[in-house]
């Protein structure tokens, strides 16, 4: 690091050199052009009696201006505006110092032809510095791979500034959505067509990678990557964020699932979940599961000093303990097997630890599989288990409990939905009946790579060389990913008052025959190696997923994606959460069907089987 550090403290002195050597020049020849290369001989004399005074003075300006901290090899407009500020410096320095000194009958434009010329002279070496450094460049690309990028002129230019100058990637095209923007140049790169001419374009230029500079959420973005994906094209993306901290933020990415998303990624506002999070002790049902997983960890890195997790699986509580203490060490985890329908056993583990926050997240979430055969199950973990979990949060004290919601809860037409919509009224209730405690509730759509979501199922079928099995071609979700789920429902929970839901700005939905396209091209296969077929609506299934109910409406919070329900005043009245647990204890461990729909219909009117 020390040579390193005296190489570039000689760069510094190398190029300062040169300035000094320009300005001086620039001084001589403001002379002569002011007396047209014809300079009398006192003013010659005069002309070298203050350059020393000019030179010094310059110095002084472009220092102040920090232009001697330019890289002269990546010097840009910026460059060139804070060079002009620090030339502007020099000339009013030495306009000061010339005028004190009281030369007689000094010529005052020189001055500003001074400043012209210094300006000029500095800039001009920069830029020449920078052609030339990239034209040294450019021909060591012969072991760079060649990069198309596609995107708005806007959109490219802020890539390629990214990715100049790096090693391994050559942009030799610009591919652009809007057909005027075709044999436009930016930055000496062509753009070469518009996006309908992707493939031929690829072809002619002899280009297998392909950077989308478009944003996450973007059209483009998904349309490019519906159709390109699987072909003989590597699609590329810009890292994220997050990927920055890890990996140099030139080094980018295979597109992935996610950036089918119609919309921009959820951003967490860090430093208030920082400042409400660090150093409290908060408790996560369900943690061993693919959503309560991620809360452990979005929540464990905001420095709360103990995390309390419960789940009714040994291994998933068994895996997520090996992984949280390995990534935060400094952290106390508590690791509990418990059944949230045990209100005895969640309300002792509460108490030892009094969390001020309780995420509920436990919950059975498979519509086909709660539809037939299991409706009590569904019944006694997503309404009981919440109840328990509810009420413990109002017995042991804590400040907040937010429930991990669904979009299936909006006029359901499944027994998952309708007993999630069931537990969101039990919030409420609980809302009313413990003041001191802050009940909220999140919906979201589906999370792609949780379990028993479709991208898993499809992966294997995939594995197997399909069919991948999709139940009807029009069938839409929204969907979001496991963090951005975990980080909705912490943000909701900071933000959200007491009985209050909270929705995700979702964006576009997303055809699942249009998902299995996709993770079909992603495996490097055809449609025709694995087929698709269409199997016709599951029990319970919904073609479209609705986020509100009819007497339902939204109204925006502080965070940009995310929108609290506003209901109509009938529709929030509470339970009796007695007269409700009575009701699941009496149905018993096989009731029959019709019995248990009827008694849900009744604590949940807009529930309507599909097909009723």
């Amino acid at each position: 690091m020390t040579v390193n550090g005296l190489h570039w403290s000689r760069g510094i002195l190398v190029f300062a050199l040169a300035d000094v050597l320009m300005i001086a020049l620039a001084w001589m020849v403001a002379f002569w052009l002011r007396f047209n290369f014809e300079m009398p001989d006192e003013y010659r004399a005069m002309a070298l009696d203050t350059l020393p005074w000019a030179v010094g003075c310059m110095m002084i300006g472009l220092s102040l201006a920090r232009v001697q901290r330019q890289a002269w090899r990546y010097v840009s407009l910026a460059d060139v505006r804070q060079l002009a500020w620090g030339v502007l410096l020099g000339v009013l320095a030495t306009v000061a110092c010339v005028m004190v000194l009281r030369y007689p009958g000094f010529a005052r434009s020189v001055f500003p032809i001074f400043g012209l010329l210094v300006l000029a002279m500095l800039a001009g070496a920069r830029a020449t510095w920078r052609s030339l450094a990239e034209k040294r460049h450019a021909r060591s690309d012969s072991g760079q791979t060649a990069l198309l990028i596609v995107g708005t002129l806007e959109e490219a230019d802020q890539a390629m500034r990214t990715i100049k100058g790096t090693q391994g990637w050559h942009v030799v095209g610009i591919v652009s959505p809007q057909g005027q923007d075709v044999s436009q140049s930016l930055q000496n790169v062509k753009v070469v067509g518009t996006t309908l001419e992707l493939g031929r374009i690829a072809r002619d230029l002899n280009v297998r990678s392909v950077l989308l500079a478009s944003p996450p959420g973007s059209q483009l973005r998904r349309e490019v990557l519906l159709r390109w994906s699987g072909s003989e094209l590597n699609l590329l993306s810009m890292p994220t964020a997050e990927h920055w901290l890890n990996v140099p933020a030139t080094d980018l990415r295979r597109v992935e699932l996610e950036d089918l998303l119609g919309r921009s990624p959820v951003v967490l506002d860090a430093g208030d979940l920082a400042e409400w999070l660090s150093g409290q002790t908060v408790m996560i049902t369900g943690a061993g599961g693919s959503i309560g997983a991620e809360l452990c960890r979005q929540v464990a890195r905001f420095g709360v000093s103990h995390l309390v997790c419960a789940d009714v699986s040994e291994a998933a509580i068994y895996t997520l303990e090996q992984e949280l203490h390995m990534a935060h060490p400094e952290m106390q985890g508590h690791y509990f097997t418990a059944n949230v329908r045990e209100h005895e056993r969640i309300l002792a583990i509460a108490n030892q630890f009094k969390p001020v926050v309780i995420f509920h997240a436990a919950a059975y979430k498979h519509v086909p599989l709660m539809e037939e055969s299991n409706e009590i199950e569904a019944l006694r973990t997503n309404v009981l288990g919440t109840l328990n979990v509810a009420r413990v949060a109002g017995e042991c004290g804590a400040r907040r409990f937010v429930l991990v919601s669904t979009d299936k809860a909006v006029n359901p037409t499944s027994i998952m939905g309708a007993s999630k919509r069931l537990a969101e009224r039990v919030v409420q209730t609980m809302a009313a009946q413990y003041p001191s405690t802050e009940y909220v509730a999140v919906r979201f759509g589906n999370v792609l790579g949780s379990s028993g979501s479709v991208v898993p199922l499809f992966t294997s079928q995939i594995a197997r060389g399909g069919p991948v099995t999709v139940t009807h071609p029009e069938i839409v979700r929204y969907f979001m990913t496991i963090p951005e789920a975990a980080q909705l429902v912490v943000q909701a929970g900071r933000l959200g008052q007491s009985g209050q839901i909270y929705v995700l700005d979702m964006g576009e939905p997303v055809k699942i025959v249009e998902l299995a396209r996709l993770l079909i091209r992603l495996s490097g296969r055809t449609e025709t190696e694995v087929p698709i077929v269409f199997t016709g609506l599951r029990p319970g299934e919904k073609l479209f997923e609705e986020w509100l109910a009819n007497d339902e409406t939204t109204s925006a919070t502080s965070h940009p994606q995310l929108r609290v329900v506003r209901q109509e005043a009938h529709t929030v009245a509470t339970l009796d959460a007695r007269s409700l647990q009575e009701w699941i204890v009496r149905l018993g461990a096989a009731p029959v069907p019709a019995v248990l729909r009827d008694g849900l219909h009744g604590y949940v009117p807009e529930y309507r089987p599909r097909g009723v």
